[in-house]
């Protein structure tokens, strides 16, 4: 388990029976599949109820978080499988520089009933750093490389 600024990375609990691969399911009060369509580049939102659970099943993309006016980016991965908790309060966008949709599972826990204000996009303060957003997906991909090599 590590933190990003506010955001948790769970390594998932997973095991083999014979060719399958199983991975542990998070509790939820709700679960929704998203889809986050492809060229995307989503303004910030801050939920104050609720706590999103997030696994990449398809595609990859970047979150970004905003803290002490610095963007901060994450980058995920259907290859890097991780539950990233983004709890309340923690203000994040996501980019989806990729001609491919992204699909993920948001396995979203309620700590009170929604408001509607949970649900309004925020306008960013100041641009994306579209490069390091790149530059954050070459690193995991990197990554990848060099683990599938060990």
């Amino acid at each position: 388990m590590s933190k990003y600024r506010g955001i948790e990375i769970r390594k998932l609990e997973s095991s083999k029976g014979g060719m399958l691969h199983f991975f542990t399911a998070q509790a939820s009060d709700e679960t929704m599949l998203v889809q986050i369509p492809p060229n995307t580049i989503d303004d910030l939102f801050v939920h104050k109820t609720h706590t999103d659970q997030l696994l990449v099943v398809k595609g990859k993309f970047v979150i970004v978080s905003l803290l002490n006016k610095q963007y901060q980016y994450l980058p995920l991965s259907e290859d890097h499988p991780v539950m990233v908790i983004i709890p309340p309060g923690v203000l994040h966008g996501a980019i989806n520089l990729s001609s491919e949709p992204v699909v993920l599972v948001n396995a979203l826990l309620r700590h009170k009933p929604p408001v509607e204000r949970d649900y309004i996009p925020q306008k960013r303060p100041f641009p994306y750093d579209l490069e390091a957003a790149k530059a954050a997906l070459k690193n995991l991909e990197e990554r990848k490389q060099v683990s599938s090599l060990a």
